[in-house]
């Protein structure tokens, strides 16, 4: 069964501007999307993964056998346990010494360990406190986990902000599309068409206009976003080389133009019913 043609279409100066319009908003929007999605992930993977991590500083020598006896006593607790010598924190610290500045009777003994479960930190952090300061990575860090949430709600509202600025400029765009084909709306009023039906003339082409523009700002977003992650992850330290895209990321991700059709879709019906009930 052939689909009944439109009684009227968009002239191509409409079409064009529509079209451009509708694509640089689905190309920042599908950019602002994919970057909060990536700093999320990055975020909770940076928490995840540094959680499991602890500093256990030493400063009474006397309390050194007995550290030791609680990581041997929680062997099935802890994956490894690594002592961090005095060569290699004069190394980390030396951009905040002057140059021959002897440091080693001051630094306290100090050791990495990593924990099987982040359900055992509390376990141990008890068992060791008493002797020795327990710190786990993603507590020292969390200045920087707070930021990368600081940077995913900044995005969120960016991306909020162009999907806000997508509905008005469709509601306003069909508003004066519907004001520039008055005269073949009052006709069709005449001959019996419904404001529905009218409504339904003006989605169609809307859909097929924002379809492509969608389509198109998608596929120029993604590389952008590959870019920006490619560059992100080269730095290989801190939270910059956790960002990333899962699967269900990126599923979203694609899923995001399509929300903006039916969104564009939905704004074009509201708006010309109520252009056509204000005659």
């Amino acid at each position: 069964m052939k689909r009944a043609p439109l009684v009227f279409s968009l002239v191509r100066e409409q079409s064009i501007f529509m079209t451009a319009v509708i694509t640089v908003l689905t190309f920042l929007s599908v950019l602002a999307f994919g970057i909060a999605l990536s700093i999320g992930t990055g975020v909770i993977r940076w928490n995840n993964e540094w959680n499991k991590y602890a500093t256990v500083q030493i400063t009474n020598p006397d309390n050194t056998q007995s550290v030791k006896k609680i990581f041997d006593d929680n062997k099935s607790k802890i994956v490894s346990v690594k002592e961090i010598s005095k060569t290699d924190m004069e190394q980390m610290m030396q951009p905040w010494i002057s140059t021959g500045a002897k440091i080693n009777n001051y630094l306290p003994q100090m050791f990495e360990i990593k924990i099987k479960k982040a359900s055992d930190v509390k376990i141990l952090r008890e068992q060791i406190a008493p002797k020795a300061k327990f710190l786990t990575h993603s507590s020292a860090l969390k200045n920087s986990i707070s930021a990368g949430w600081k940077l995913f709600s900044i995005t969120a509202f960016i991306l909020v902000l162009i999907l806000v600025s997508i509905g008005v400029c469709i509601s306003y765009i069909s508003r004066n599309i519907a004001m520039l084909h008055k005269h073949e709306l009052e006709i069709l009023n005449q001959v019996g068409a419904t404001d529905k039906f009218i409504a339904r003339q003006m989605q169609i082409i809307i859909a097929k206009i924002s379809s492509i523009a969608a389509l198109i700002g998608f596929i120029l977003a993604v590389p952008i976003i590959a870019i920006i992650l490619s560059t992100a992850h080269s730095a290989r330290v801190g939270l910059l080389a956790t960002l990333t895209l899962s699967g269900f990321d990126l599923a979203l991700l694609s899923v995001l133009p399509i929300a903006i059709v039916i969104f564009s879709v939905y704004i074009t019906k509201t708006t010309t019913i109520k252009i056509l009930s204000e005659k």
